[in-house]
């Protein structure tokens, strides 16, 4: 086997790893206890299922973008919706929320606009 394959593997490996964290974090992968392979298979292939529709609907919501090589490095811009921050929207939908749903996505959009992003000086409040 050629060292440069050897190396493919090594790098594709990486990104199942970040997969399976990002889903034992987000949809409770790692959440199951059952006896049976049948409980087990159907569990991990729901929470599979609900992490690829998070992650489809995460990039469903990120706006086309053109490659601008003299794109400002800070834009007024929000960041783009995450896995995370979908999953918490749905979360409040679904569950009895305390607030209104436009109080809910006026929360999103400015909790959006202040994370940390490179190039984006903190805000007051972050400091």
């Amino acid at each position: 086997m050629p060292l440069s394959e050897l190396v493919r593997v090594a790098g594709t490996r990486w990104c199942i790893e970040e997969c399976f964290q990002a889903a034992k974090g987000q949809v409770g992968l790692d959440h199951y206890q059952v006896r049976h392979w049948t409980a087990w298979h159907r569990h991990i292939t729901l929470a599979m299922l609900a992490l690829a529709f998070l992650a489809a609907l995460a990039a469903d919501a990120t706006p086309v973008r053109t490659a601008q090589p003299n794109r400002p490095a800070r834009s007024p811009d929000p960041i783009d919706l995450t896995v995370p921050e979908i999953r918490h929207l749905l979360g409040t939908l679904l569950s009895p929320p305390n607030i209104s749903p436009r109080g809910l996505l006026q929360w999103s959009n400015w909790r959006r606009n202040h994370l940390q992003v490179p190039g984006r000086p903190p805000s007051r409040t972050q400091a």
